[in-house]
């Protein structure tokens, strides 16, 4: 299974790059959160996107302690830090949001754009597996996280329902990097976030 993995990591980076995207390998989260300081050290201000991902590896409080402005779901940043829900094995990256403030940072406005992906949210297959992968593992936690009234957060289980709590609401698919975006995308061979 880990053979698997490593290389489904391996052909997603490629298609990724193959996108436009500057592409990065962390064999771990340390090392995720090594190449992410390198980005915010050349930044004056960093824009935050909410992600359980760049949590668990420590980047708002690392940027916090080096002294950068960090900025909540913002646009004019020098940098902005984000993860993905899925990236598909033709290195399409797919993110879901309530309000679409996250994946508009991820659009325009940042000189700078950095996901960091676990490997766990690559799927072996195209756009429908992702979406499938996104409702199935990152929406009903981050309802139950964020505290939503949506039947998900009660039961775990998507019923694409229409709640105004509801967190999925916009979808991005970037099918390649957005004109004028500098963006990288750092893959992390371990399992982070949703």
């Amino acid at each position: 299974m880990e053979e698997k993995s490593s290389v489904l990591l391996k052909e997603t980076m490629e298609c990724v790059k193959k996108r436009g995207f500057d592409v990065a390998y962390a064999s771990s989260a340390k090392e995720a959160l090594e190449i992410v300081m390198n980005e915010v050290r050349l930044s004056a201000n960093v824009g935050w996107g909410g992600s359980q991902t760049l949590k668990e590896i420590g980047v708002k409080e690392a940027a916090l302690a080096s002294g950068v402005e960090v900025r909540e779901y913002r646009n004019d940043c020098d940098l902005f830090l984000l993860s993905a829900n899925a990236v598909t094995k033709d290195g399409r990256i797919v993110n879901i949001d309530g309000r679409g403030n996250r994946v508009a940072s991820s659009i325009c406005g940042p000189r700078r754009v950095v996901y960091v992906i676990g490997r766990n949210k690559l799927v072996d297959g195209g756009l429908d597996e992702a979406v499938a992968r996104i409702k199935k593992f990152a929406c009903a936690p981050n309802c139950r996280r964020l505290g939503k009234n949506t039947p998900c957060a009660a039961t775990g289980v998507c019923t694409d329902c229409d709640s105004p709590d509801r967190i999925c609401k916009v979808m991005a698919v970037f099918e390649r990097r957005p004109t004028g975006v500098s963006a990288l995308a750092v893959f992390v061979d371990e399992d982070l976030g949703y």
